[in-house]
């Protein structure tokens, strides 16, 4: 897929303030600083596109990014960031389950993991959670620059036995990095193919040859 342009469209503080659109959504979560909106920018090839920074939680609204002018990049507060009160991380947990069970344009969700770390329960608690409410998701392991190689195939085949405790089949699995855009030409190979999947189904039911 070729990004022809990319442009921040608004700004939610709940599910019922996201665009009245039929346009489809993907979205990106991960724990506080995962490298979300730096992976957005590089995806993109918009450095300043999504607001980066190196504190965490600076993501605290539902921000929609409109993509050659046909689907939306969605660009979600971090879960598991633990240095705000109990009743702002409920907002923030409230607002992120509304959307992922209940916003009909998603499509799919990007979870991403630095690869610099062995599994935490905070991500395998997530990805439990999508599991059983039937969420479409994507694992998406991020900062693939900052691990040797030896220690980046020992991490993901660690996390992947994790997984397979509970899964019988994985979901989807990319190595990124925004610094050096390892990945992200698949990434967007991969949105592509949702997208005309979809198209598709879309025109199967309504008839359209």
């Amino acid at each position: 897929m070729n990004i022809r342009s990319a442009e921040f469209f608004k700004s939610s503080t709940k599910l019922a303030e996201c665009p009245k659109s039929d346009r489809m959504e993907f979205a990106f979560i991960g724990r506080s600083n995962v490298g979300k909106s730096s992976l957005i920018n590089a995806l993109t090839s918009h450095k300043g596109l999504a607001k980066t920074s190196q504190v965490p939680g600076k993501t605290q609204l539902i921000n929609h990014f409109i993509v050659n002018d046909s689907f939306f990049i969605v660009d979600l507060p971090g879960y598991g960031y633990a240095k705000v009160s109990k009743a702002v991380r409920a907002k923030f947990e409230r607002m992120i389950w509304e959307y992922i069970t209940e916003r009909e344009q998603m499509v799919n969700l990007f979870v991403l993991i630095d690869l610099r770390h062995k599994p935490m329960q905070v991500d395998l608690d997530f990805i439990h959670q999508l599991g059983m409410e039937g969420i479409p998701f994507s694992i998406v392991f991020t900062k693939a620059d900052k691990v040797k190689q030896n220690e980046r195939q020992k991490n993901i085949s660690t996390y992947k036995s994790e997984l397979l405790k509970t899964w019988e089949i994985l979901p989807p699995i990319f190595v990124t990095s925004a610094e050096t855009q390892e990945g992200c030409s698949e990434l967007l190979d991969y949105i592509e193919e949702i997208l005309s999947a979809n198209l598709d189904q879309v025109q199967y039911r309504s008839g359209i040859d």
